[in-house]
């Protein structure tokens, strides 16, 4: 289990860039999902060849998301997995960005706002299958700015307090996605 860290707000440019490739966000997946890998065998579960393959790899070593394993790499095989980064990355406020780098930060969100789409339509089967992997809440609250702020930093405190890092789970740790999102229900 982790201490709880500071967020770090993906504000760099070249950062959003990497993270806003849709096959860069696949790798990303993979490794965090199933493990340390190459990018021979990340090419063969994604349908990718692995020159292009490994370099992704490289666009998303550049900016520390994933991370060489040194020791189990030899000759051209390479083995990556993911960096030991900070775990509480956010997005800029559009604002704080320069305007040419504005749409690469929309086209990021809608690149989640998909996968979130995708996700979601997979619940009820997930939840048909096994209701202790596939949890769900819906709530209704009324709050004020200062309090969903509080409110959000406990929620990534109890999140981090929960979670392990891959090398260090338990074997009945399973990866899971987990989402929370605020919307104003005055704006419908």
């Amino acid at each position: 289990m982790s201490d709880h860290a500071e967020p770090v707000i993906l504000d760099d440019p070249g950062r959003l860039k990497a993270l806003s490739h849709p096959l860069r966000r696949r790798i990303l997946h993979q490794l965090r999902a199933h493990g340390p890998a190459t990018s021979t065998t990340i090419g063969e579960v994604l349908g990718a060849n692995t020159g292009t393959t490994s370099y992704h790899l490289r666009q998303l070593e550049k900016y520390g998301f994933i991370e060489e394993i040194p020791e189990r790499s030899s000759g051209r095989e390479r083995w990556w997995r993911g960096a030991q980064s900070p775990r509480d990355l956010r997005m800029p406020a559009p604002e704080t960005l320069a305007p040419e780098d504005r749409p690469v930060l929309a086209e990021l969100l809608r690149l989640g706002h998909a996968e979130d789409m995708a996700l979601l339509s997979r619940l009820p089967g997930a939840y048909d299958r096994d209701r202790a992997w596939a949890m769900l809440s819906r709530g209704f609250a009324h709050m004020t700015k200062a309090g969903l702020a509080e409110f959000f930093e406990a929620y990534i405190r109890l999140l981090q307090q929960h979670s392990h890092r891959p090398e260090d789970a338990p074997p009945d740790a399973r990866p899971l996605y987990i989402r929370l999102f605020t919307l104003p229900a005055d704006e419908d």
